[in-house]
């Protein structure tokens, strides 16, 4: 098998794709905590981490860790998500050695010196007001924030400027202390390598780490904003609507997927056609999906001039209302599985994606579906498969949020 697992006696998790035909190899230390954990007074702490654990370790110092990945011609990197955080590193076959050690030095020996921290603060603070400029990602975050209210679903991942600014050195290492564990973690692996190498490499890195555990999460009330607006002195109001969405373990996670494609994930999509192709109201239109423990979302974003505001929003909903009462055509659940697939096809033809799907997979699903096993899926969708998922999903409560030059009162039935 290409593909394989084995559990270490301190509960850390390993699993390994053989890719005997490329000459890199990538490894990734999946962690099971993301924004959702955090206390809201240390919001963004994972997001910190993702920063400091770069800085320097017991025995290298971040200029040290980041030679010799240059050295190497490697790339060495991390991601904060909502419910994860990701360090990954990729480079050739024959380096395969320095990369796991430089990546298992980062992620388990971290300095988190005050003095980084303060450094980190700063260009931390830097990418929240670059985020805070861009209205498209500003909307996302409104969305996000009024569709799950009052839960740290809601929360940006970077956090807020004041928690930012709040957070102590001391916090963030009990935050580590506490999630960086190994029954936390799973480390991923793919590209040309041998699995019981890599498993004995991993398990001599972590002897003597034991414990741990993923942590416990609330399931999302139903606290929801209908409505929100900030008004800014824009070119064009960008907006978000949409819905919750399936759980990451709910059985029509694939008939969504098809949904999603064919309601706006492509350019023969329905929204893509009407709202630009037809009508040339906006340059950007796209549905999108997103699948947590216990919630998920199902959304549209479109960016138009503030006059055809009103005719987009119409557009937009009143595809919703279709799909939601007549689910989609036979072409466009053809049309939607041959994109999924091909895009499932074309995302692995690199060790470091592959890497990421495993690791991804055993963190949330505790196995991993191979390639075949997934398109099987896909194929096996039905239009009332379909149809079933529109009704459950696009009949709930709709949440809109509006980033731009409009103004709250004039939006009648929101």
């Amino acid at each position: 098998m290409s593909i394989q697992q084995a559990q270490l006696a301190g509960g850390l998790r390993v699993v390994t794709e053989r890719m005997p035909d490329v000459r890199s190899v990538s490894f990734g230390v999946e962690v099971g905590t993301g924004s959702r954990d955090e206390p809201e007074a240390i919001a963004g702490a994972s997001h910190f981490l993702e920063h400091l654990l770069f800085k320097g370790t017991e025995k290298r110092s971040g200029r040290e860790i980041s030679e010799a990945v240059d050295a190497a011609g490697g790339d060495m990197n991390a991601c904060t998500a909502r419910e994860s955080t990701m360090f990954y590193v990729r480079l050739l076959g024959e380096d395969a050695d320095l990369g796991l050690d430089l990546l298992c030095d980062t992620v388990l020996h971290p300095t988190l010196a005050a003095d980084d921290l303060e450094v980190e603060r700063q260009v931390i603070l830097e990418e929240i007001l670059q985020h805070d400029d861009d209205p498209g990602d500003v909307v996302h975050e409104q969305w996000a924030e009024a569709l799950f209210a009052d839960h740290p679903l809601g929360r940006d991942p970077l956090g807020s400027y004041d928690s930012v600014t709040g957070t102590s050195a001391g916090e963030v290492r009990q935050f580590f202390t506490a999630h960086y564990r190994p029954e936390n973690m799973v480390v991923a692996a793919a590209g040309n390598l041998d699995h019981d190498e890599v498993v004995a490499a991993v398990e001599a890195r972590f002897a003597g780490r034991e414990g741990g555990a993923a942590p416990g999460r609330t399931t999302p009330g139903d606290a929801q904003e209908r409505l929100v607006v900030e008004e800014d002195d824009t070119e064009q109001v960008h907006l978000v609507v949409g819905v919750r969405g399936l759980a990451c373990d709910d059985d029509d996670r694939h008939a969504i997927a098809v949904l999603e494609h064919a309601l706006g994930g492509g350019l023969s999509s329905r929204l893509w056609q009407k709202v630009r192709e037809e009508r040339g109201l906006a340059y950007s239109v796209y549905s999108f999906r997103s699948q947590y423990q216990g919630a998920g979302t199902l959304g549209v974003y479109a960016g138009t001039a503030p006059k055809h505001l009103e005719e987009v929003l119409g557009l937009v909903t009143a595809e919703l209302d279709a799909v939601a009462a007549g689910g989609i055509t036979e072409r466009e659940r053809q049309i939607a599985v041959g994109h999924l697939v091909g895009e499932l096809a074309l995302s692995l033809e690199d060790s470091g994606s592959r890497m990421a799907r495993i690791g991804r997979a055993v963190l949330v699903h505790g196995h991993v579906r191979t390639y075949d096993e997934v398109v099987a899926r896909l194929r096996a969708v039905t239009l009332d498969d379909v149809a079933a998922v529109a009704e459950r999903v696009l009949s709930r409560s709709r949440t809109l949020a509006l980033v731009g030059p409009v103004d709250a009162a004039t939006l009648t039935g929101w």
